[in-house]
């Protein structure tokens, strides 16, 4: 089964930034400074999770939301632009 999550991403330093950068284009979309969709598994929902726990500093304040979208939801997504 396909997750849809958007994530969003604050991170304070450009290095740990670059990292969640990295890893989040290994699996999914990049759509705006600091968020990306994922159109995802639940093991590669977890695997990901995973990597970036590890690459973020919570004692610096860096935080990382996951928003999970239903097929109905999906569709009713609008864009303006890009």
């Amino acid at each position: 089964m396909s997750l849809f999550v958007v994530v969003s991403y604050d991170i304070k330093d450009d290095k740990r930034r670059t990292k969640v950068y990295k890893i989040l284009k290994n699996y999914g979309q990049w759509m705006q400074y600091s968020v990306f969709e994922c159109r995802i598994d639940k093991s590669a929902y977890l695997r990901l999770r995973a990597q970036l726990e590890e690459a973020i500093d919570l004692e610096e304040g860096d935080s990382v939301r996951f928003y999970f979208l239903c097929a109905e939801d999906v569709r009713r997504i609008e864009r303006l632009g890009g």
